[in-house]
């Protein structure tokens, strides 16, 4: 059985730029087009890449059983509706989080690498790729850890959104144990700077609503012109 929720495949070839789309959705052995259409990926990947690009968006983590954002009735952010966020964005407003870090705090509970979801195929196809020194980089818009729980190591990857490998301080900036951080969000405590003339909350870096993006974000503008592969799981690139 291969399942393949979505995947968009884009490659260059050395004479000109050839772009093959395949949108591939839940098909069995008994699909033998779509198989061989694999099969041909597969091959092209094994003989002619060594630089292989991907993208990835929430849809490579919904087989591990982590909720989209938005989805009715079951998203991330309906399941907050308890706090009564002026908007569902809000989560990620560094203004709301100071005046009330208990609806990040709960999500932030919810998704701590390894104690709840764990990697699926999906994450484990991209560390293979790492495995046979074909992957260029990784870039997800993920904040659940997954990639790296999976073994992808940090200089392949490029987590655009953060994550929670580090935490520091929303407002002098000082960076803090994100082991003890971790230890304090799961009973459900707030943590706070231990300088006595900040007193911010300390959060892990997930980048927030106005936030810089990662420096390690820009190295897109290197790898773009290095990759021979580009693979995007689970996301449109769209926003």
């Amino acid at each position: 059985m291969i399942n393949i929720q979505k995947l968009k495949i884009v490659y260059n070839t050395t004479s000109a730029q050839i772009y093959i789309r395949s949108h591939l959705r839940c098909f069995s052995e008994n699909s033998q087009a779509a198989a061989e259409v694999v099969k041909k990926l597969a091959r092209h990947l094994k003989d002619n890449c060594n630089n292989v690009l991907v993208m990835a968006g929430a849809g490579l983590s919904t087989p591990s059983g982590i909720p989209d954002f938005r989805s009715p009735d079951t998203g991330l952010y309906y399941n907050l509706q308890q706090y009564n966020l002026p908007y569902p964005e809000a989560i990620f407003d560094l203004g709301y989080f100071e005046r009330d870090p208990r609806p990040f705090l709960t999500l932030a509970k919810e998704l701590y690498p390894g104690e709840k979801y764990h990697p699926n195929l999906g994450h484990h196809f991209v560390r293979l790729l790492h495995q046979k020194g074909k992957l260029l980089r990784m870039y997800t818009q993920n904040i659940d850890g997954l990639e790296r729980l999976s073994g992808i190591p940090e200089d392949k990857l490029v987590e655009a959104h953060g994550g929670f490998s580090t935490a520091s301080c929303i407002r002098c900036t000082k960076k803090y144990d994100p082991f003890k951080t971790r230890e304090s969000i799961l009973k459900g405590e707030a943590v706070y700077c231990e300088r006595s003339w900040c007193k911010g909350l300390v959060k892990p870096d997930i980048v927030f609503f106005g936030e810089a993006l990662p420096d390690r974000f820009w190295l897109h503008e290197i790898d773009a012109t290095l990759a021979d592969f580009l693979i995007v799981i689970g996301t449109s690139l769209e926003v």
